[in-house]
């Protein structure tokens, strides 16, 4: 019965980690308003090179073994890193696809999109700056 009590004293005294929406952006510049989550995952998975609009796009992705990086492929396609890396090797040897380019941080990545009119990226909601425009939004678990 110690123990159990002194579990739950440890539960309670332990910070609770609550995900905050990752969001899908462009930059203020960018012609694209908003887009679905089927547009996101063709883009993010290499099936299109363009937004619906028919303007080029530059997709962004976060250095490998980023926290976000692992939520948002896991929200957006239910894979792992892993899966998405095993998924671009194959794309990249079949010559069909190269994966997206990739920023170390999500300072690097708004910097990226804020300088082209064509990039899109995600980020985690405590990240979004003015320059951005929210183009797509995962909720919060």
């Amino acid at each position: 019965m110690k123990y159990l009590a002194a579990l739950v004293i440890l539960m309670l005294c332990v910070p609770i980690h609550a995900e905050g929406e990752l969001l899908v952006v462009v930059s203020r510049e960018s012609r694209v308003e908003s887009l679905t989550k089927i547009e996101v995952v063709d883009l993010f998975m290499g099936r299109y090179v363009n937004f619906p609009n028919g303007d080029k796009a530059k997709v962004f992705d976060l250095a490998p073994q980023s926290e976000i990086k692992g939520q948002f492929y896991q929200r957006l396609v239910s894979r792992t890193e892993a899966q998405i890396d095993a998924y671009w090797a194959r794309l990249l040897f079949s010559g069909r696809n190269s994966p997206p380019e990739e920023t170390e941080s999500p300072g690097q990545l708004i910097e990226e999109l804020v300088n082209s009119s064509q990039g899109i990226g995600y980020i985690s909601s405590q990240d979004l700056t003015d320059s951005l425009k929210v183009v797509y939004r995962f909720e919060a678990l």
